[in-house]
């Protein structure tokens, strides 16, 4: 199974936010959107991503202040991105290996979509079950 299969369900909405946009702006987007990572654009090349976890760094770190800094302050630069033909065993694999929630997809050097860790178990676990079944249904066939 591929990125893309996730993408075909998921969708392909990406919520970006702009390296000159403030941290409170990020964090109220975040919130908004019911997501745990922007990524970082401008003028249509992925830059970086900023999550939960590089706000509640900056607010620990500077206090208050940290709310007006800028998104470019804090993000996370030269992130990995995935293409949408990657294997989803791969992304899990790089995942892991990179210690991140939130992979760019990116297609012909464009921004195609985003995968968190949560879309990659989710799509695992219906795998899962679905060798599960055809494992009980043979079994039981050959009874």
């Amino acid at each position: 199974m591929t990125i893309e299969s996730i993408l075909r369900r998921k969708g392909t909405n990406v919520t970006t936010i702009a390296p000159e946009a403030s941290i409170k702006r990020a964090a109220d987007w975040l919130r908004a959107k019911n997501i745990g990572a922007l990524v970082v654009t401008s003028e249509n090349a992925v830059l970086g991503l900023i999550s939960e976890r590089e706000i509640v760094h900056a607010f620990s770190r500077y206090g208050e202040t940290a709310g007006s800094m800028r998104v470019r302050e804090i993000m996370q630069y030269g992130v990995t991105t995935v293409s949408p033909d990657e294997s989803v065993n791969r992304v899990m694999k790089l995942m892991t290996h990179h210690r991140v929630r939130h992979m760019p997809v990116v297609r012909g050097g464009k921004l195609a979509g985003i995968v968190s860790i949560g879309d990659v178990v989710k799509h695992r676990l219906e795998d899962l079950e679905l060798e599960a079944s055809v494992l009980r249904d043979v079994y039981n066939a050959a009874r």
